[in-house]
């Protein structure tokens, strides 16, 4: 018996030591410009740049197979810092994009057509019947893009309508792709004007099932000094390269569905 175990003793320690050895020769060693990038990225693992995560993103970029400015979370700071240990000059130029909440279907404004009781999913919710909204374009308000949003940058509004935290957010799309009434959109942060209603209905019957929608009256078209505004399926369409932020379509809009960029103005103000 003692010489059995000594004997098993004496192979676990000489399979020990090949294993050891084995695995020092065989390694595949990592380019230690991987574990660098990966410690200046926000590790939030949003899939925003296309990838799995944070590590596969840095792999691709050492690899050349994705761009530094795919991640768009992160600052012009820390792109810069990883284009560096890439040895790459980078235009950080761009627009810093937000996400912007097209809808004010609030539990005031909108009808229901019957009373919704399943889980907190806005994806479940539209598989009920098209949704609980009498408008098949308004938001459920069962707060799916604040769940996937991994910034904490939306919050759900007290009207039952999410609010966006500019100051937070980074632009991911993860609340776009959460989103099944596509009334969440990523546009740059300097936008001029937006849209706060996606009903394609016509005003009579948007404004029967919102109180809150479009009238599509086309007064802010006709209004436009700079004539960057078309009607399109009752809505109005911005053509961004002509829109100068003046706000004009903001203050003549009699459905208050309008509203001027932060950059361009105190909101409040642009409602007029």
């Amino acid at each position: 018996m003692v010489q059995a175990a000594l004997t098993l003793m004496v192979l676990g320690l000489l399979f020990g030591l090949g294993l050891a050895y084995a695995s020092r020769v065989l390694a595949v060693k990592q380019d230690e410009r991987i574990e660098a990038i990966e410690e200046r990225l926000p590790g939030a693992n949003c899939g925003a740049c296309g990838f799995a995560g944070c590590t596969s993103f840095s792999e691709a970029l050492v690899e050349g197979d994705a761009q530094v400015k795919a991640c768009t979370v992160s600052g012009s700071d820390v792109l810069a810092s990883i284009a560096e240990i890439l040895g790459e000059d980078i235009d950080l130029s761009g627009e810093r994009e937000v996400a912007v909440i097209r809808c004010r279907g609030t539990e005031e404004a909108a009808k229901v057509r019957f009373r919704y009781e399943g889980i907190a999913d806005c994806a479940a919710a539209a598989q009920v019947g098209g949704g609980h909204k009498a408008c098949e374009y308004g938001c459920l308000g069962q707060g799916s893009c604040v769940e996937v949003c991994p910034f904490d940058a939306i919050e759900m509004g007290p009207d039952g309508v999410p609010v966006v935290d500019e100051a937070r957010c980074t632009g991911c799309g993860n609340c776009v792709e959460a989103c099944p009434r596509d009334i969440i959109a990523v546009l740059p942060e300097n936008r001029q004007v937006f849209l706060l209603c996606m009903a394609e209905l016509g005003p009579r019957e948007a404004r029967q099932i919102c109180t809150n929608a479009c009238l599509g009256c086309g007064l802010c078209a006709r209004r436009c000094p700079q004539d960057a505004i078309v009607m399109e399926n009752d809505l109005p369409v911005f053509d961004f390269e002509k829109c100068d932020g003046c706000g004009t379509c903001v203050e003549v809009c009699p459905a208050d569905s309008l509203r001027r960029s932060a950059v361009w103005g105190n909101d409040d103000e642009a409602a007029g």
